[in-house]
């Protein structure tokens, strides 16, 4: 049973270490070479885990150098677009210039259903307000509204409205973070009065509390245990 735990821990923190090395991308929507290693992954982490009679390297191995395919391959197609274009495929214009192109839709194999399913979530129910829509290489699909039907920006109506910069997490769970204080350009003072016009006397008493440049923007207060 030890044996059975400590080979377990050894894989998952293998695991770890490796897909936080793939990067942030990887992490998110797969291309198709990194959805391939993902899933060789989880097999071969999966093989040691079941047989404590195969060899923990068995397993780990295969993993390390699946990673250096995946360094490698995606290294070559930053340098290499025509790789790139062969690994990963191109976006597909879906809609070009409000106009289906029902040979892209038939290429990529997307449905006039699943169109329109892509664009509500996207919160469009209109098709003529769409110009483009590029289904991208990690299949996921942007939809570009004609300029008459995309929202005001603050330079279309000719305001300048304040930068307040990033807004950071002061407050957490009931917890200062000091570190986020001092790069909001803060101190303690600075927190003890915001809390009080919040009618807070401790952060202890904050759930979350949020602010940037300009001051809180969100407060907060802990729910108190029934």
């Amino acid at each position: 049973m030890v044996i059975v735990i400590i080979r377990t821990l050894i894989v998952y923190f293998a695991l770890l270490v490796f897909m936080r090395l793939m990067g942030k991308r990887q992490l998110s929507e797969l291309e198709l070479p990194e959805l391939a290693v993902a899933v060789l992954i989880a097999d071969l982490g999966a093989h040691p885990l079941q047989d404590i009679g195969i060899p923990l390297m068995n397993g780990l191995l295969p993993i390390a150098v699946l990673f250096c395919c995946e360094v490698l391959i995606s290294g070559a197609a930053m340098c290499s677009p025509r790789l790139r274009s062969a690994l990963f495929g191109r976006p597909s214009f879906l809609i070009e210039n409000g106009k289906i192109n029902q040979r892209e839709m038939r290429r990529s194999r997307v449905t006039p259903d699943e169109l329109a399913e892509q664009l509500r979530s996207k919160d469009i129910t209109d098709l003529s307000q769409v110009q483009y829509a590029i289904l991208e290489t990690d299949g996921e699909l942007n939809a570009i509204l004609y300029p008459a039907y995309r929202p005001a920006t603050a330079s279309d109506i000719g305001a300048s409205p304040e930068d307040g910069g990033y807004p950071l997490i002061i407050v957490n769970d009931g917890r200062v973070m000091g570190g986020n204080l001092k790069q909001l350009g803060r101190d303690e003072r600075w927190l003890a009065r915001e809390l009080k016009r919040w009618g807070i006397a401790s952060p202890s008493e904050a759930y979350l509390l949020v602010a940037d440049q300009r001051g809180v923007i969100f407060c907060s207060l802990m729910e108190k245990k029934s």
